[in-house]
């Protein structure tokens, strides 16, 4: 691994830990002030409809390329990047991936 790239994952992983610590946050806070109907909030007004039709077609997105990079690459488990951003946030597990990724494709 080069030290462009050793640095390029290391910054990809620095954006993946933001993601995470605040995509959880606001999600904790999410369903603790909605009682559990936080789905309803995504298109609660034409602001947020619009970050969530971004966030859906930009999770989209990423999660195909996370598949078919992953299958290109020969990496194991890619598959389990795509149902963790479901579980945690694209933010979190799309630059996880990317991260990833740069350590596989070496020199």
């Amino acid at each position: 691994m080069t030290t462009r790239q050793r640095n390029t994952m290391w910054v990809y992983l620095s954006v993946a830990v933001i993601g995470l610590l605040g995509t959880a946050y606001f999600n904790v806070r999410g369903v603790l002030d909605s009682q559990g109907n936080v789905f309803s909030a995504w298109f609660a007004n034409p602001a947020t409809s619009s970050l969530s039709v971004d966030l859906l077609a930009t999770a989209s997105a990423a999660s195909i390329f996370m598949v078919l990079e992953g299958r290109r690459l020969g990496m194991r488990w890619y598959w389990l990047y795509v149902i963790g951003a479901f579980v945690t946030a694209v933010g979190f597990t799309f630059p996880l991936f990317l991260a990833m990724r740069e350590r596989r494709v070496g020199p």
